[in-house]
């Protein structure tokens, strides 16, 4: 039936006042609110663009922004690419569900948000609109960024910040300087302000609370020359219980203090130049009442360090155990050892996840010889943290906010304690360093080369399979691992008889799904997708996202899960290696390709039915047992977006069963390496093998390095037993700070006092000391005493005896000068005692 004049009228009327419904009554050709479906006769998802599937309208409405990264403090102006309008001031940037900043429109037509001050780091969805606030059709996605992971070139800088935190304390004083890039505030003129942050309400309740307020303005009017120098006088009475701030420069027009506008930050940092008379009258008296009110609210508040996760005990597990445990910034061996707050250290890490209930962090430090560093033995030891500084999900409430509720609780009262006045004893009992008594290293799997499998257990095969298939998964987390091979070319132009890693995925329960992959026509280079979109570097290396962390460095990709589950995706010459780390919760909770996690490698070829194939199957049943454990496309976490990926994995079958491979128990020759495959692979078989199957010594020496980075990695991991801390005696010292299976330590008394018990005590293989600590007394040691006579009396003696043998190689001796007889001659017994040769007597 036909609508009449009337009905169509009313049906405009309605979809005039609710804009929302367009997008249905429009066949959905449109993307207004349809980011990321790919239903209807068009798609709006990441993958249309390749297959040719977009609606035509796609850019407009599912954005992409440049710059796509800044500070969560804010200020960063960004533009969004592809949309051209007309409006002038009628742009909104809606920033999660409520936070809103005004945009607006260039001379070129294009739309630019600022982002707002943030209490969280990681994607943050935001939503453009073009009428004024009304209606929100446009989507994009922003990363906030760590304020100390951003680069110095986006930030105004505090020349020589040491001197801005230690202002007003002995020997500091006179003008200080701040700099930026005029080119990043498009203004003539510029305003400075002072902002403090601060966290208020009963801690670890839902009232707890964090706030940035604006403090007062240093200087306005100021020429955008890129440098502004002042001498710092005491901030009101009504401005000093703020400690921790960072400087906002801004354009002059704005009022002060106005929130969410184009800015300039400084780093968040210790407020001393703006600190009161009282402060600058005695610097000393001032920070150690600071230091004494909090260590009496730190006795108050929950001991978060009963649920830390222990250190790693050696630098070499600290830096292979990448999955829990990730460089500290603050001081990074392969960025120079810079180690401010830990000099004697030259590498740190830190805890990746915070810990479940006080959201705290761990940190562990290390000397040049590899031994952890503790604050029991130096002040320069880790410290663990209240708030952890990277921060810890959901964030925007304390102590979960990245960086400055660490700041709060770890950072400032350490200045009070230990930088300002001398009580660090203080802060070191409360932020003691981790031992490594109770620390496991994860088990280690891997898959490399043509490619072979080595398994938790360390059982190995060889599976040349071309599919996608199941790497790992664990109920216990909802865990899955997945991998996508491929054949590759021989020189020859042929197709190789084996098969290489291209693509892995990763999701854990509700996490973001990230997929590691070659890139297009390379093939060497690699892409990281998140969600089915390519992800760019650009700007971050690191990114917060949904359930775990995401590291890019140098062509090697690290992630890191909420569980403590760790993934390493590298190019391998013309193929992608897979190292997998997973704590002991994940003992017995393991089925896939790398087996099952539980020190019986027997079991390590178990089908999804059940049953097992022996340790001692055949190249080709092992090959049926790869095939078992192919994805199903209901569970696929792989990306199709090209019509090679969706015509070859996504409508053909997971495993191809028409590829059949070169099996390595069928091969004669490949026990038998010719001079020069031999003089690349060794004795390796990995990489003997994928010389024959490809036809390519670059891709076995690939092979040889993936296998011995695994078999390094394997060994940093190794366990080590520890002792634990030994005491000093009171009144004494020891040699060592070495705790380890096999480690002596020795004591030694001070000047007036005497060892009372044993002078050494040795680490014993059962985690237990051999010798308790000694005493050290008052008084001159027996000990000694008596080693300084009988010691006497030894050089007596050997003194007689030299005499003795000196007379007799003379030829006489004690009886010879009484008339009797010796052997004239012979001086050799003389020089053995100097250390020279010469013939034994008879």
């Amino acid at each position: 039936m036909k609508l009449s004049l009337l009905h169509w009228a009313l049906l405009l009327l309605v979809l005039a006042t609710n804009p929302s419904l367009w997008s249905t009554a429009g066949a959905q050709k449109s993307c207004a609110q349809r980011c990321g479906d790919k239903n209807g006769p068009c798609s709006c998802h990441p993958t249309c663009v390749n297959l040719n599937t977009c609606c035509s309208d796609v850019q407009n409405f599912c954005l992409d922004i440049l710059p796509y990264s800044g500070s969560m403090m804010g200020g960063k102006d960004f533009v969004v690419q592809h949309l051209r309008v007309h409006t002038t001031d009628s742009i909104v940037c809606k920033f999660k569900e409520n936070i809103e900043t005004r945009g607006h429109v260039d001379s070129s037509q294009q739309v630019h948000c600022v982002s707002p001050l943030l209490y969280e780091s990681g994607l943050i969805p935001f939503n453009l609109s073009l009428d004024n606030g009304y209606t929100f059709h446009h989507f994009g996605t922003w990363l906030a960024v760590h304020p100390s992971k951003v680069s110095e070139t986006e930030k105004c800088t505090l020349v020589n910040e040491t001197r801005w935190q230690y202002y007003g304390t002995a020997g500091t004083e006179g003008d200080l300087t701040v700099t930026w890039y005029p080119r990043d505030l498009p203004t003539g003129y510029v305003s400075i302000e002072l902002w403090g942050y601060e966290e208020t309400g009963k801690p670890y309740s839902k009232e707890w609370t964090a706030k940035w307020s604006f403090l007062y303005t240093l200087a306005t009017n100021v020429s955008n020359s890129g440098n502004f120098t002042f001498t710092p006088k005491p901030g009101s009475p009504d401005y000093q219980h703020w400690e921790v701030g960072a400087l906002r420069i801004l354009n002059s027009a704005h009022q002060a203090g106005k929130k969410d506008v184009q800015a300039l930050w400084s780093n968040e940092h210790a407020l001393a130049w703006h600190l009161g008379d009282e402060f600058r009258a005695n610097p000393v008296a001032w920070a150690r009442n600071q230091c004494l009110a909090w260590e009496e609210q730190e006795d108050n508040l929950p001991n978060f360090l009963e649920e830390l996760p222990d250190c790693p005990c050696t630098l070499a597990q600290a830096r292979a155990d990448t999955g829990r445990f990730f460089t500290d910034y603050g001081c990074n061996m392969d960025q120079g050892s810079v180690c401010t707050y830990h000099p004697g250290a030259v590498h740190c890490v830190r805890s990746v996840q915070a810990s479940p209930n006080y959201a705290s962090g761990q940190q562990c430090c290390y000397t040049s010889d590899g031994m952890q560093l503790l604050t029991a033995d130096s002040t320069s030891g880790s410290t663990p943290d209240r708030g952890h500084d990277w921060g810890a999900p959901p964030y925007r409430m304390p102590p979960r906010v990245p960086g400055l509720s660490h700041w709060l609780y770890d950072v400032i009262s350490f200045y009070h304690c230990c930088l300002w006045a001398p009580e660090c004893h203080r802060y070191m009992r409360r932020r003691p360093s981790s031992g490594c008594q109770n620390y496991r290293p994860p088990r280690l799997a891997s898959a490399f080369g043509d490619p072979h499998f080595l398994t938790f257990d360390g059982a190995n095969f060889t599976f040349n399979g071309r599919g996608e298939y199941v790497l790992l998964e664990a109920g216990l987390t909802q865990l899955s691992v997945q991998a996508r091979a491929q054949p590759g070319m021989m020189s020859n132009g042929s197709q190789a008889l084996g098969t290489r890693l291209t693509a892995v995925a990763v999701q854990e329960g509700t996490s973001d799904v990230l997929e590691v992959r070659l890139s297009d026509e390379s093939r060497t280079l690699l892409q990281v997708l998140l969600n089915q979109r390519v992800l760019s570097f650009k700007e971050q290396s690191w990114m917060d996202l949904q359930g775990l962390f995401l590291s890019v460095a140098a062509e090697n990709v690290t992630i890191m899960l909420s569980s403590g589950a760790g993934l390493e995706v590298r190019t391998q010459g013309p193929s992608l290696s897979v190292t997998v780390l997973l704590p002991d919760k994940f003992w017995n909770h393991t089925q896939g390709l790398l087996g099952t996690l539980n020190n019986n490698p027997a079991d390590d070829f178990t089908l999804r039915s059940g049953h097992i194939l022996p340790a001692t199957a055949s190249a080709r049943e092992l090959f049926g047992f790869g095939a078992d454990w192919a994805v199903r496309n209901e569970s696929s976490l792989f990306t199709y977006d090209s019509q090679f990926l969706v015509n070859n994995f996504l409508y053909r079958p997971k495993h191809d069963p028409s590829f059949q491979p070169l099996f390595p128990d069928e091969v004669a020759a490949y026990s038998h390496p010719n001079r020069e495959v031999y003089s690349v692979c060794g004795d390796d078989p990995f990489c003997r093998f994928d010389v024959l199957a490809t036809g390519s010594l670059s891709v076995g020496n690939a092979t040889r390095e993936a296998h011995q980075q695994h078999l390094h990695r394997m060994q940093s991991l190794q366990r080590v037993v520890s002792c634990g801390w030994l005491a000093p005696p009171a009144n004494g010292h020891k040699n060592s700070y070495t705790y380890l299976e096999g480690s002596t330590i020795r004591f030694l008394c001070d000047s007036g006092y005497s060892l009372d018990g044993a002078e050494a005590s040795t680490c014993q293989s059962d985690g237990t000391w051999s010798m308790p600590t000694p005493r050290c007394q008052p008084g001159r040691s027996y000990t000694v005493l008596l080693s300084v006579i009988f010691g006497g009396l030894a050089v007596a003696l050997l003194g007689v005896l030299l005499y003795v043998l000196i007379q007799r190689r003379k030829g006489h001796s004690p009886k010879a000068e009484s008339g009797g007889r010796g052997i004239p001659g012979r001086e050799q017994p003389l020089q053995r005692l100097s250390g020279k040769a010469g013939p034994k007597n008879k």
